[in-house]
């Protein structure tokens, strides 16, 4: 009996780590795609800022270009959106880091980063933070609840912030950051820490994602979390 006791005990205290293994498992990993590389991810999801009639796909006709393109992600958008896989969470002191390589704009101030905290993503009470940078060399960390926004800390410039300029050929590279601390939030571009905030100005725990606006080309070689 006391063996059958212990034995129990084992399987009820090793089912949640096998269950956040397998959870682990099934994050993104830019160098195996989930699906066909140059083809749109099957196991993604996109969010408008705005549902309608707009489309995703690997063919040019789609409102959003979204393909694998190993290492990692290339999406050209439309209209802004979210893009997101359901297994990628943050729980507890993590470090959120992503790297993004910017196109040419051609004159546009548009937004591009990460979002974090997401909570009820396919629903109208949607929730999340998003922490994005601009070709102006600025970034911002912002909320959306539903259909409002909030600035939780407004656009600010750094040098840190890579910009594409007259003269730059290809693209510009910008690794946005979050780091979670047991009592503050960490924002880092380019390995520079450019703000650090007291963590209960800042949702963090749920789903993360990209976070882009309209008309903004990137590649998106690495999304990661990992522990502290």
């Amino acid at each position: 009996m006391r063996l059958l006791s212990l034995l129990l005990a084992l399987l009820f205290v090793a089912t949640p780590v096998f269950a956040q293994n397998d959870m682990l498992s099934q994050r993104p990993d830019p160098q195996n795609p989930q699906g066909e590389n140059m083809a749109t991810p099957p196991t993604w999801t996109v969010r408008f800022d705005h549902p309608g009639t707009a489309t995703v796909g690997a063919d040019s006709t789609a409102d959003v270009w979204f393909v694998n393109m190993t290492p990692g992600w290339h999406i050209t958008t439309g209209p802004a959106a979210i893009f997101y896989h359901p297994a990628s969470t943050v729980e507890g002191n993590q470090r959120i880091e992503s790297n993004i390589y910017f196109f040419d704009p051609k004159g546009r101030l548009e937004a591009y980063g990460i979002f974090f905290g997401g909570q009820n993503l396919d629903s109208d009470n949607i929730t999340y933070d998003y922490f994005v940078v601009r070709n102006n060399g600025e970034f911002l960390v912002k909320r959306r609840n539903g259909d409002e926004t909030s600035i939780i800390h407004p656009w600010t410039a750094d040098e840190a912030v890579a910009i594409f300029g007259p003269e730059t050929e290809g693209t510009v590279a910008n690794k946005l950051a979050v780091e979670v601390r047991d009592n503050e939030v960490a924002f880092f571009v380019n390995d520079a820490e450019v703000l650090t905030l007291p963590s209960e100005s800042v949702n963090i725990e749920g789903v993360l994602g990209l976070r882009l606006n309209h008309q903004v080309n990137v590649h998106v070689s690495t999304l990661s979390v990992e522990d502290l």
